[in-house]
């Protein structure tokens, strides 16, 4: 089979793979549509994640839907035509986090496009049948491709504990921050405040649900003056840029809550540890998502109109260069940019 490697910052190349029958209770599944990540372009620009640096060659992706195409022994649950949304954490499922719910932690998790552990940019894969979650008829592939980041976004509201109408300032509006603001939309936040640098996006995040899109520097003045100096409910960094964890502090209410969604590419970053303990709020660290997908996919299959906007780009699995290129540096109006191996 055909696989994209990436072999150095800046450049892939295709590759011949090969792939075996599927194990006991796996499935095959011809890979359909795979979602560029944020984390993908920062391993693609910077050769690391997160501090975990690149291991070459290594297949990215981790946003994948497709269709089963070999089923294994005892995987009697799905057959040859399925379509599906595929998850790409395999979890030990007996170590202290799994067992007390925290998987998205697991100890000994793999989770697939990390080094060591190859990615769905390539036509084929085997998974557990627990890692297929059946679509309807009626969502494309590259809907159901959203359905992980979707997850991330979900589990962030989780965890900081967003009810209805609540204000919420979510800053960066790429595909990670757009996903947020369909997520506060599903969740019957308040007034969704998106900023974001980038006029094409302040666009998206407008037509996926925020009432108001502004620019960085305007974001103190206007959020402040329209909620009387209050401040918001939540603020959700998913830019994870230099200063914009700081920038969450300042928007963020007394007793407020900040989530960090966004991977920051230096390992410290700025805070305002006196308006942290002068306001006494509340840091809420996002790590993937924790069993939130098919949440996910009941989002995406009730309300598909709402995410349409966030799919601009697709491009097939020889054409990955410029795919990466488009969207690391944010061309031609690029929201989602979806892979079709």
């Amino acid at each position: 089979m055909r696989a994209a490697e990436l072999i150095a910052p800046h450049k892939f190349r295709m590759a011949e793979m090969p792939i075996e029958d599927p194990g006991p209770g796996e499935v095959q599944v011809r890979i359909e549509a795979v979602g560029v990540c944020g984390s993908d372009l920062h391993a693609y620009s910077e050769g690391a994640v997160g501090g975990t640096p690149n291991a070459y060659p290594m297949l990215l992706g981790h946003e994948p839907a497709g269709t089963v195409v070999k089923t294994g022994a005892g995987a009697n649950a799905l057959a040859t035509g399925d379509r599906g949304a595929l998850e790409p954490a395999l979890y030990c499922y007996h170590c202290e986090f799994c067992l007390s719910g925290h998987h998205n932690v697991c100890a000994n998790i793999r989770f697939l496009s990390t080094p060591h552990h190859p990615g769905f940019f390539r036509e084929r894969v085997n998974l557990p049948v627990a890692n297929f979650r059946p679509i309807p008829a009626t969502m494309s592939f590259e809907e159901a491709a959203l359905a992980e980041p979707l997850a991330i976004a979900l589990h962030s509201l989780r965890l900081a504990s967003i009810c209805r109408g609540e204000s919420v300032a979510v800053i960066g509006a790429g595909p990670i921050g757009l996903l947020t603001i369909a997520a506060l939309r599903a969740a019957e936040a308040g007034r969704i405040w998106a900023v974001e640098p980038l006029a094409h996006r302040r666009e998206l995040a407008r037509q996926v649900g925020a009432h108001a899109a502004i620019e960085p520097g305007e974001a103190a003045s206007e959020i402040l003056r329209a909620t009387g100096q209050r401040g918001v409910d939540c603020a959700i960094d998913c830019a994870a840029g230099e200063e914009t964890t700081l920038q969450a502090m300042h928007l963020a209410r007394n007793a407020g809550r900040v989530a960090l969604t966004g991977i920051h590419v230096k390992p410290l970053v700025l805070v305002d540890a006196s308006a942290m303990r002068r306001k006494e709020l509340t840091l809420f660290n996002v790590r993937r998502s924790n069993h939130e997908t098919d949440e996910a996919l009941t989002v995406l299959e009730a309300h598909g109109e709402w995410f349409a906007p966030i799919l601009t780009h697709t491009r097939p699995i020889d054409r990955i260069e410029e795919a990466f290129s488009i969207a690391s540096q944010y061309r031609d109006g690029v929201g989602k940019m979806t892979i079709r191996p």
